[in-house]
């Protein structure tokens, strides 16, 4: 039994285990080999995966629940299709586990608080799990409905000048929360995925919108994208090494992270253009391949001007456009800023680069953040070659964009979330 629906499962050394395919209705599974992350009710998990199921049934593996990494059972293959053990889910998930059956709790209101700002009052709501929530203004009140949350029956008053007072009830299995919206105040919400917890907040105040752009209303964890280009004709894959590990630091520090390419081959265009859209930071990364050319060294290719994503330019031509917009899709600004980021990065590492603007760059011209391409060298300069395939090479460059990556999410979540949060 899982959930409520009845599922099969298999035993494999003692321990059940459950399809890929059935745990999708729970939660969302993807195999990024030679792992597959687990994402849902709050919580991200990273499984290896063991070809040897009699080996991945005992706790000889490490896996990642959130931040915490534990020896415990891991993923594996049967026929093909890739298993997970309901005892290290249930453990990751804060689910409930028995043979037999495993069960998630109710998502639930856990916290409750307010602060009173200058320009804007903010309501910060602490669940125990994700959940999916709606908006409905009527009149001069917001009511946002927490679906399927358990919520106790209170009103708060509040020291805001915007928002002096709201109410919490439950109804109908829902969490209602009902905020007064004084005279030409709107609103954004937004949502704050971390490791084990989830948080909805709500600012309120006369300088806000009230029509939320359905781009807005289903905020989103940060997502990484590292799309390594194919390798050429050298031997060494050196897009794949280093997008492995800057993904592999990243992915330890507990960022979301996706690559478009493994071994055994690339994403189809379609899923790679759906994950640039859905990116907060895009990073192609190549190597210059002209026959005959005398270039060397590290070139970021930043795409400038209008961009073949139409939505993107339309949002970013507006003449004015409002806040939550401008948290959905960005000026360019932040393609520069991570640039910068990147560049001071490599540069403290002796590692030399330029900057390029580039009128039209197709997959980072789809991501609606910063997104570039960062060409690592050119293997038909032999000086370039002999740099190219050494391990500190490799590191260098993952390390600065790593950390430049993660420094440039963090200022973003500040400035988004604000610094109390």
């Amino acid at each position: 039994m899982l959930g409520n629906q009845e599922t099969q499962a298999i035993v494999l050394g003692g321990a059940e285990y459950a399809s890929q395919t059935a745990l999708g209705s729970v939660v969302q599974v993807s195999r990024e080999d030679p792992y597959v992350r687990v994402q849902g009710l709050g919580h991200q998990l990273l499984l290896p995966i063991d070809q040897d199921p009699e080996r991945a049934a005992t706790d000889f593996n490490t896996v990642q629940l959130d931040t915490v990494r534990l020896k415990a059972r891991t993923a594996t293959l049967v026929n093909g299709e890739v298993y997970l053990p309901l005892d290290t889910l249930a453990r990751g998930l804060g689910a409930q586990y028995q043979t037999g059956k495993f069960s998630v709790p109710l998502p639930a209101l856990t916290n409750v608080a307010s602060r009173a700002g200058k320009d804007t009052d903010r309501i910060v709501l602490d669940l125990s799990r994700d959940a999916a929530y709606g908006v409905n203004i009527t009149g001069n009140t917001l009511t946002l409905t927490l679906k399927g949350v358990n919520a106790n029956a209170r009103t708060y008053a509040t020291r805001g000048a915007f928002v002096p007072k709201f109410e919490v009830k439950p109804n109908n299995g829902n969490g209602l929360v009902s905020v007064p919206l004084g005279a030409g105040a709107g609103y954004r919400l937004f949502k704050v995925v971390r490791p084990g917890s989830v948080r909805l907040v709500l600012d309120v105040g006369p300088g806000l919108p009230r029509n939320v752009p359905l781009l807005i209303d289903t905020p989103r964890a940060p997502l990484i994208v590292l799309d390594p280009a194919p390798k050429g004709g050298g031997s060494v894959d050196l897009p794949l090494e280093v997008a492995r590990a800057t993904g592999k630091l990243l992915s330890d520090a507990g960022w979301q992270v996706k690559l478009t390419r493994s071994a055994a081959g690339r994403l189809p265009i379609a899923e790679r253009e759906k994950l640039a859209r859905q990116s907060q930071v895009f990073v192609t990364l190549s190597l210059g391949r002209f026959p005959g050319a005398s270039r060397k060294g590290i070139t970021l290719y930043q795409p400038t001007g209008d961009q073949d994503a139409q939505i993107l330019n339309a949002y970013r031509n507006a003449p004015a456009s409002s806040p939550l917009v401008r948290s959905a899709v960005g000026d360019g600004s932040e393609t520069k800023r991570l640039s910068e980021l990147l560049m001071g990065e490599l540069g403290s590492r002796g590692l030399k680069a330029e900057t390029q603007p580039v009128p039209r760059l197709y997959l980072p011209g789809e991501a609606p953040h910063a997104a570039f391409e960062l060409e690592l060298g050119w293997p038909q300069n032999a000086g370039d070659l002999a740099n190219l395939i050494t391990p500190q090479r490799t590191s260098k460059v993952s390390e600065a964009l790593a950390l430049s990556v993660a420094t440039f999410l963090k200022a973003r979540a500040a400035n988004l979330t604000g610094s109390s949060q």
